[in-house]
């Protein structure tokens, strides 16, 4: 299993990470994988980090920075993410909960798309 996969549902493209730690050395591939898929016309994405157990502070600001672009082209980015992953309370201090629409699986994310 790749590091990182992408998958195309209709019109929107599914990021997975499929790593436990996602940091630095993450975040500069995520950001650039973020980037080429809006380039290349993505507006509808979503980020399936429901493996990772640990995301540093670079990876998310890759996350943000790559959102910030997007919506700049009228699309979005929603990420999933297991309860298990994070406790709620590092989720609302690093002020996730505000930036990101966040989902508990695939199929609630994709449906949001659709809505």
């Amino acid at each position: 299993m790749e590091d990182f996969e992408k998958q195309l549902f209709g019109d929107i493209l599914i990021e997975k990470i499929n790593l436990v730690r996602a940091s630095s050395n993450e975040a500069s591939i995520m950001k650039r994988r973020l980037f080429e898929d809006i380039q290349l016309n993505n507006k509808k994405i979503i980020v399936y980090i429901s493996k990772n157990t640990f995301i540093d502070s670079s990876f998310i600001g890759s996350l943000v920075v790559s959102l910030n672009k997007i919506r700049e082209t009228g699309g979005d980015i929603k990420i999933v993410i297991s309860s298990s992953s994070f406790t709620e309370g590092i989720i609302n201090s690093i002020g996730f909960l505000r930036v990101f629409e966040l989902y508990a699986s695939l199929k609630d994310a994709i449906k949001s798309f659709r809505s």
